[in-house]
């Protein structure tokens, strides 16, 4: 697979989630003191926006209605969701931060 170019790592501060294209690919990406993370951005619950969500600790919490992920693996962390989200590991290069779609 071939690696996608979405961002530049100032462009998710820490603390922070924010949301990119890979490629039509839709993506919450959160950066935890250096270290970032790439969900898919849609709540398995209903749909919320996660990169609209709020970070606490190494999990993501839907606006909508508070089911939480674990950023490194998509598992629930909270309910009301059950299904995991899909997680993407983010590879840094330089400055450039990039994912693999599968």
């Amino acid at each position: 697979m071939p690696r996608i170019k979405f961002a530049e790592k100032s462009q998710v501060p820490d603390g922070e989630v924010r949301v990119f294209d890979a490629n039509g690919h839709s993506i919450a990406v959160a950066n935890l003191a250096g270290e970032y993370f790439a969900l898919d951005n849609v709540c398995s619950h209903d749909g919320g926006a996660l990169g609209e969500g709020t970070l606490f600790g190494d999990q993501v919490e839907c606006p909508r209605h508070g089911a939480r992920f674990d950023l490194r693996s998509g598992r629930v962390t909270v309910l009301p969701a059950v299904v995991p989200c899909r997680a993407y590991p983010v590879m840094i290069d330089g400055e450039e931060l990039s994912v693999e779609i599968h």
